[in-house]
């Protein structure tokens, strides 16, 4: 009889032992998994409830605002001739923009809440003023003898006319004129839409997508988008009336939620916001060429040239109807609490403290013998995904950093009882509260860099890959831990 079958027999089956505790450990963080993508689920319907919520308020109260214009359109006539010698007419618009076109404005916000849930509505008073000089009707394609000049109007856009607080006139050249609502073709006023609010995690990507240059389906979206105007005739006597140089100027108290856009449609186009307003986010297009923030207020100066634009200074609407999604500038009020995407991101990490607690019980289970059953491993794994739902939701009562704190603390406390009375060992009780420690610190100190987030957290895999390394270098993986002569098979 070989003497040394016995050990070598015993090796084979501790080396088993150990490989198909493996394979349970990553079926389990497999099933792990998809209660961490339900979390991820639970986050993006509470972030949904948010935007519900806010917008009902802005329903109530007044939309995100784009402010469109001020346009001046020329009625025309074009006859043709059918095959049977029929003679029939239609009306199209000429549209031209603005020479200069400058905006000042203000910006009163206020906190409004439904329930939990915060949302933040301004009251604008914009000041517009600016000029008029139409290029030659015969340089724009339209017979002089084919506009109904006295039918001309001067048209405005605004993305929600339920905010309009008070009437409104255009001076112009000095007169003043009352606006009536509608338009007679949406197409005499460029197409855009107002910014949009979201808690969503992927908010920044779909901002970016907004402002892309190089998103193909814009142009198609924006030509059939709906434009709500106001409008108001400005009759004009002939083609020499035209070319002079006219001034306007009308004021507009607008509420509004959330943010304000305006399109640069004049050849140079001023704006200049100011608001008591500590988290400003200036949005679209351009950014200021100055700003000023003080902690309580913020004032803010653009300036745009038509040649910094991609749409012309006048169109017919026979013609494409010019978009400005990506040319639109202004600022997002922001309120400073973004609880769903900074849960979202740290809900991505989940495998991470997962896969560092389950390898502390593997490494106690192979160097001491000690068996854990797999549903030992589910409960400390659950213990862990519940971290992202106590998380969200003592965010939404507290700031997130707090809420991050006090979960932390809860589900490393919880993990660490567990592994007191599982290991009956101090030393490695402590290793693995600091273990989990350290993760959820290395955690949270991602989720508070934006730029660096995925150099960090590159480097920060490695050391951890190098840590386990090199404290399993010396393992026997076929008899790691050979029972003392006397020593219990459970002691630690």
């Amino acid at each position: 009889m070989n003497p040394f079958a016995a050990p070598a027999r015993q090796n084979s089956s501790v080396s088993w032992t150990i490989t198909i505790k493996l394979v349970i450990i990553a079926v389990l963080l497999v099933l792990l998994l998809i209660p961490s993508s339900m979390v991820e689920g639970l986050i993006t319907e509470r972030a949904e409830n948010r935007d519900a919520a806010t917008a009902e308020i802005s329903s109530q109260w007044g939309g995100s605002q784009l402010v469109l214009g001020p346009v001046l359109v020329l009625p025309y006539t074009v006859r043709s001739i059918s095959e049977k010698k029929v003679i029939s007419e239609e009306t199209r618009y000429l549209s031209l923009l603005p020479d200069t076109l400058a905006t000042t404005g203000t910006l009163a916000p206020e906190r409004r809440h439904r329930g939990i849930y915060e949302a933040v509505v301004y009251r604008a008073g914009l000041h517009v003023r600016g000029a008029f000089q139409a290029p030659p009707l015969a340089d724009l394609g339209v017979p002089a003898a084919d506009v109904r000049w006295s039918e001309a109007f001067v048209a405005v856009g605004i993305s929600d006319m339920k905010g309009i607080r008070n009437g409104l006139a255009l001076n112009w050249d000095g007169r003043n004129h009352p606006f009536e609502p509608g338009v007679p073709n949406a197409a005499v006023l460029p197409a855009g839409s107002a910014p949009t609010v979201s808690t969503q995690f992927n908010t920044v990507l779909n901002e970016r997508r907004r402002y892309s240059k190089y998103h193909e389906d814009d142009n198609e979206a924006n030509n059939g988008a709906a434009t709500n105007g106001l409008s108001v005739a400005i009759p004009l006597p002939d083609e020499a009336a035209l070319a002079r140089r006219h001034t306007f100027s009308f004021d507009l108290d607008l509420n509004g939620s959330t943010g304000l856009l305006l399109a640069p449609l004049g050849r140079q186009t001023t704006l200049h916001l100011s608001a008591p307003w500590a988290d400003p986010s200036f949005i679209g297009a351009f950014l200021p060429v100055r700003r000023t923030l003080n902690g309580q207020n913020f004032t803010a100066d653009w300036q745009v040239l038509h040649l910094n634009r991609n749409f012309p200074q006048h169109w017919r609407t026979d013609t494409d109807r010019p978009a400005v999604d990506e040319s639109t500038f202004g600022v997002r009020l922001l309120v400073p609490v973004n609880e769903y995407q900074k849960t979202m991101r740290a809900a991505k990490y989940a495998l991470l403290p997962l896969t560092l607690t389950f390898l502390i019980f593997f490494f106690v289970e192979v160097l001491t013998r000690r068996r854990f059953h797999p549903f030992q491993y589910i409960l400390v794994g659950l213990a862990l995904v519940i971290f992202y739902v106590l998380l969200l939701a003592l965010a939404e009562q507290m700031p997130f950093n707090a809420a991050y704190g006090v979960s932390a603390l809860v589900i490393v406390g919880l993990v660490t009882g567990y592994a007191a009375a599982s290991f009956r060992h101090a030393r490695l009780t402590l290793v693995t509260a600091g273990v989990l420690t350290l993760v959820y610190g290395f955690i949270f100190v991602l989720l508070q860099l934006q730029d660096y987030a995925l150099l960090v957290g590159s480097v920060g895999l490695v050391v951890v890959l190098g840590a386990v390394m090199f404290l399993s270098r010396n393992v026997n993986w076929y008899n790691p831990a050979p029972e003392l002569p006397g020593e219990a098979p459970a002691a630690a």
